[in-house]
């Protein structure tokens, strides 16, 4: 049984899989930085996590968390000090590292400051930093990895915090499937996913439906970052489509697109996109077909709410999977998105 943690109004280990991201504004920047959690947050981000680097930045947090709807999460490195800062102005959860917050005052000082806050810890460890004994004996391995993020844990434990969540990741999937995969097997707490440092959009997206997903699909995370060299907001989409993919989320417009071929003679590919913008954010379970030509459209897009199929005079228009309005190619587009709101409006 996977132990629940409390992070704001978000439930981790509740059943349902957290969408998380990070900004990447200047904390004490504070308009700033509640424009990009609020962006972040109406694409469908549940848990937003801001770098806590300076004073500044901690005390921030107190004009930050009351204005933005979210739980924020502060990441904090290096020093004891801004971490019980940042409880103290507000924050709804702590990132750290044990090994590099200070010695044994320094982490009862944070244990002290969790527990009277009720707020949550997540730790972990990375290929950067596996703790030195371990990767000198097991070397950069999913073995190294868990044993550094246990011994996380067990410093948190020792001074009584009970409320946390661990991660494993790596930018390497094999590895982070891997070490995941043992961790599950070696504690209870819920699980942050992610491959870290997967890289710009198009390869970290890859990277990371490859290895989140496997993970999710094996029943194993409770809350997802997909991490990218793009704007944040790009994150959250890609947990959202990953979630989608796995059949962890139901409440969506499914897009069904033909990838076309030499029969299609209207622009399917810049109608699917159109149609996939102006759904990303509905929470409503529809299924909507944009197929490429009258030859197999019609009965690929059969199971679905509202299909088109096109041709170079025509489209034809299908609802409920019937093929029941056949429309010229020049007012096909405008039909077809009236039809998509009216189904968007129903009750």
């Amino acid at each position: 049984m996977i132990r629940q943690v409390r992070v704001g109004n978000v439930l981790l280990g509740g059943g349902n899989i957290a969408v998380q991201s990070m900004t990447t504004t200047k904390t004490s920047d504070v308009e700033e930085s509640v424009a990009q959690i609020l962006s972040l947050r109406d694409a469908g981000c549940d848990i937003v996590r801001v770098a806590v680097a300076d004073e500044e930045d901690a005390r921030a947090l107190r004009q930050i968390c009351g204005r933005v709807g979210v739980p924020v999460v502060a990441d904090v490195h290096f020093s004891a000090k801004l971490a019980v800062l940042a409880v103290e102005n507000g924050a709804d959860k702590l990132r750290i590292n044990p090994g590099n917050i200070g010695g044994e005052e320094e982490i009862a000082l944070v244990a002290d400051c969790v527990k009277a806050h009720h707020v949550p810890v997540r730790v972990g460890a990375n290929t950067g930093s596996i703790e030195k004994k371990h990767l000198e004996k097991y070397g950069r391995s999913a073995e190294a990895l868990v044993l550094s993020a246990l011994d996380n844990v067990a410093v948190l434990e020792k001074h009584g915090v009970e409320d946390i969540v661990v991660s494993v990741k790596a930018s390497d999937v094999p590895l982070t499937v891997e070490a995941y995969t043992l961790l599950r097997k070696r504690c209870d707490y819920p699980l942050h996913l992610g491959v870290t440092e997967a890289g710009t959009r198009h390869m970290g997206i890859v990277k990371s439906s490859i290895g989140i997903g496997s993970l999710l699909l094996a029943g194993i995370g409770e809350t997802i970052r997909v991490s990218l060299s793009a704007d944040p907001v790009e994150e959250v989409y890609a947990a959202h489509d990953i979630l989608r993919a796995c059949g962890l989320e139901k409440d969506y417009v499914d897009v069904v697109a033909c990838p076309t071929c030499g029969r299609c003679r209207y622009d399917c590919m810049g109608l699917a996109s159109r149609v996939e913008a102006r759904v990303r954010t509905i929470k409503k379970k529809l299924k909507v077909a944009v197929m490429g030509c009258v030859v197999n459209g019609p009965g690929e897009a059969k199971g679905c709410d509202l299909g088109i199929a096109g041709g170079e005079e025509y489209c034809i228009i299908m609802q409920k999977g019937r093929e029941n309005t056949r429309v010229a190619a020049a007012d096909a587009e405008r039909e077809f998105f009236a039809r998509l709101e009216s189904l968007i409006d129903e009750e």
